[in-house]
């Protein structure tokens, strides 16, 4: 079989496998994978047909490379832009770290055509609208004091933007972040109305 055969078997046996959600947004009800919850069913899968998975990071793009094992000179190249995440006062592992672990899982979505709930569809109730900036009580608290570090860094650089006129610009950082929805919400959470209001605004401009 070539590489795009040997992928649509994997996406296929991959399919068939019942797998089971552990992550659970509070706020819209909905249960989601984690990277967990599907790499090492899916690392499988890809040796049973024959492919080798190798994820990697650059500047600008990140890339999963699916290798045919019997012909290494197959190759299909997915890619997602690399997202930034600079904010004061946080430290730059933390930033890197956040930043690899979210666009290396969808990568693997994209890779499986893993299909899963709207996050945005969910929790604003119109596609395509993007972060959740409604604050809800509670929602988020039990995220990792690590998220939360990243999340207040966050907040206090909107916050900044915002008040320099760039709501925009605020508006872009979080929606690069790739914050799940308890994430965007205990963002939320942390900043004042006015901020919160002009970033929704923002998104329109």
């Amino acid at each position: 079989m070539n590489v795009y055969q040997k992928l649509s078997l994997a996406r296929a046996e991959f399919h068939q496998m019942e797998l089971k959600k552990s992550g659970h947004n509070k706020f819209a009800g909905y249960y989601y994978f984690e990277l967990s919850d599907f790499v090492v069913p899916a690392l499988q899968v890809m040796k049973e047909v024959g492919l080798t998975p190798i994820i990697s990071f650059g500047k600008e793009l990140a890339e999963i490379r699916l290798v045919n094992d019997d012909k290494p000179e197959e190759v299909i190249v997915i890619t997602s832009p690399m997202s930034e995440a600079a904010l004061k006062g946080c430290h730059p592992v933390q930033n890197l770290g956040a930043v690899e672990s979210y666009i290396r899982r969808y990568l693997w979505v994209t890779a499986l055509e893993i299909v899963e709930h709207d996050a945005l569809d969910a929790t604003t109730g119109r596609k395509g609208d993007g972060p959740v900036i409604t604050p809800k009580a509670g929602i988020g608290d039990d995220l990792p004091e690590e998220d939360k570090e990243f999340l207040r860094e966050m907040a206090q650089s909107c916050t900044e933007l915002v008040a320099k006129g760039q709501a925009k610009d605020a508006y872009l950082m979080i929606k690069e972040a790739v914050l799940d929805s308890d994430q965007e919400v205990w963002l939320s959470n942390q900043m004042d109305a006015a901020t919160r209001s002009a970033i929704k605004k923002s998104k329109s401009q």
